[in-house]
């Protein structure tokens, strides 16, 4: 019976003293990834921007996606309403994704595309920040919302990844992550959207 060095020396011996395991290649993979989103810095600055000057004059940040996407939005509506890392006033926040009831209805009613369209539609005023999830940077249902958040008069942001085909027309920033790989993009969306807290933390009382 071998125990568990045993084991992890035959396999190195195997492989060769400098392979590197699946896991080592993929937090490469993920670190070359977060290094490179410094190609997003203009961006990401303009959207803190945005998003600072609105809620400064009492407007509202909305946010929304599909799956990884959504727990992502829903992640940093949380940080603004709540906190991130210092005590300051709660900030005005919605992830448009949260609400079942009106998820299911507008869909059942209109069509899923329409899901966020419609409560936009409902909420944005001009003003607004309105921000986009979606990694292919093609989900109907995100990209159908922001154009809507445009045309009521609000900026719009979509983070997006190298799977974007082009930033649509009606996004004012488009911060497309460097990689196609989706599980990354999402890793690198949420330090984006980190970095936004922060700015946001340091400038909003």
């Amino acid at each position: 019976m071998t125990d568990g060095k045993s084991t992890a020396l035959k396999k190195r011996t195997k492989k060769g003293v400098n392979a590197m395991t699946e896991f080592q290649r993929r937090l490469e993979q993920t670190i070359d990834t977060l290094r490179r989103c410094a190609e997003c810095e203009a961006a990401v600055e303009g959207l803190a921007t945005a998003i600072v000057a609105c809620l400064k004059k009492g407007n509202k940040v909305l946010c929304f996606g599909n799956g990884g996407s959504a727990a992502e939005a829903l992640h940093f509506a949380a940080e603004l309403t709540g906190r991130f890392q210092k005590e300051r006033q709660g900030l005005a926040a919605l992830a448009l994704n949260a609400d079942v009831a009106a998820l299911t209805a507008i869909g059942n009613d209109y069509g899923f595309e329409r899901v966020f369209e419609r409560q936009v539609e409902a909420l944005v005023r001009a003003g607004d920040v309105v921000i986009g999830l979606s990694t292919s940077g093609t989900s109907p249902n995100v990209l159908r919302g922001l154009a809507k958040a445009k045309e009521q008069g609000a900026t719009t942001a979509l983070l997006t990844s190298l799977r974007c085909p082009s930033s649509p027309p009606f996004v004012d920033f488009c911060l497309a992550v460097p990689t196609h790989d989706t599980a990354i993009a999402q890793e690198a969306h949420l330090l984006l959207l980190h970095w936004l807290c922060q700015r946001i933390d340091g400038e909003v009382s």
